[in-house]
């Protein structure tokens, strides 16, 4: 799995749907049949296994035929579910503003966590990875100052990209960072040798969600949704969005999603 590049959350995934097939088949999974895959699929469907984790166990079958157990031909008798596509969840400009500024304190560290969750569009996971030299204007390399980026370091699927940095976000993390002096993660846990999780900042937000009275469905990854939302609003391509890139800054002209920052 790590030859073909699959990041540790994917490896993990794919070892407990393996783990759950030998379970449901009682002997090592290497010596299945076809009659044993329809009937482990049949076995899905009357207990109401969701699509996405349906799918998910699929993918790990076929990668252990396909690739370790070299029987491709077992991927015939495998068939995926398909799932009717909602769309997200997604709060208002305002709404957004109301959250972030609710956020627990003591200090500016989970307001400037949300912000650059909504500002930059970035995962839980992907904030809680960030150092302080990620954020190129806030590192020490001073002539890289006017470059308004972010550097995601190994995001999802393993990929490092750049997303950008609006003015006034740049100027919440400044400020956290004056107040807080993190070294190392722009974010640091308890200890701080170790960033905060993607569960504290999922409460985080919750926690701000609560205290403004937000009543529709919304969690962390709403944030998220949100910043994509409110760019294609104002008419920003969505391959651009989708790219986040350094060549895509398509924030710093007459629209800037961070401008709903608090102050």
């Amino acid at each position: 799995m790590r030859i073909h590049g699959m990041g540790d959350k994917a490896q993990k995934a794919h070892i407990r749907a393996i783990k759950h097939f030998a379970g449901f088949l009682k002997r090592s999974p290497d010596t299945a049949t076809p009659d044993d895959l329809r009937a482990y699929q049949l076995h899905m469907t009357d207990t109401e296994v969701t699509p996405p984790t349906f799918n998910t166990r699929i993918m790990a079958l076929r990668f252990l035929f396909g690739t370790t157990c070299d029987r491709e031909d077992m991927k015939r008798y495998m068939q995926f579910r398909t799932q009717p596509r909602r769309l997200p969840s997604v709060l208002s400009i305002e709404e957004v503003s109301e959250v972030l500024a609710a956020a627990p304190g003591p200090g500016l560290k989970y307001r400037a966590a949300l912000s650059i969750s909504y500002g930059a569009g970035l995962r839980a996971s992907e904030v809680c990875s960030l150092k302080v030299s990620d954020i190129v204007p806030l590192a020490r390399l001073r002539h890289d100052s006017d470059r308004m980026l972010i550097h995601v370091d190994e995001g999802k699927g393993g990929k490092d990209r750049k997303v950008m940095l609006s003015p006034d976000l740049l100027d919440l993390l400044r400020d956290y960072w004056r107040e807080a002096r993190p070294e190392g993660w722009l974010f640091p846990g308890k200890p701080k040798i170790t960033p905060i999780s993607a569960r504290q900042l999922s409460r985080s937000f919750n926690s701000a969600k609560h205290l403004v009275g937000l009543s529709k469905p919304a969690t962390l990854h709403t944030l998220r949704h949100s910043f994509a939302t409110h760019l294609l609003e104002v008419n920003i391509p969505s391959r651009q969005i989708a790219a986040q890139s350094p060549a895509g800054q398509w924030m710093s002209g007459s629209f800037m999603c961070c401008s709903v920052m608090p102050n």
